[in-house]
């Protein structure tokens, strides 16, 4: 099970990784905490003090075309806020 779907680069996100020493990802949904810890822990070579987790439901969506209205939902995802240790730090950019 791949946990780590991908990092959450905001300019939000960014600031509080400089300032607070925490990284934002989207993560899978059955994903647990102690899981997600030990993913960053094991791709990154930091040490976790605390993971945040928040679940954002799905939005229902409509469009107005020639062929009459599409309704669709969009995905529910899952973000997981790490906060790492004194002096630890994730480089993202590092393999662009």
């Amino acid at each position: 099970m791949d946990i780590l779907l991908k990092p959450i680069v905001t300019e939000k996100m960014t600031e509080q990784g400089e300032r607070l020493g925490r990284f934002g990802f989207v993560v899978d949904k059955k994903a647990n905490k102690i899981q997600i810890k030990n993913a960053v822990e094991e791709m990154y070579g930091v040490n976790v003090v605390s993971v945040n987790t928040m679940v954002y439901p799905g939005k229902n969506k409509s469009r107005y075309t020639r062929t009459g209205i599409i309704k669709g939902r969009t995905k529910t995802i899952k973000k997981a806020i790490v906060t790492l240790a004194e002096g630890d730090t994730i480089d993202f950019y590092s393999n662009i």
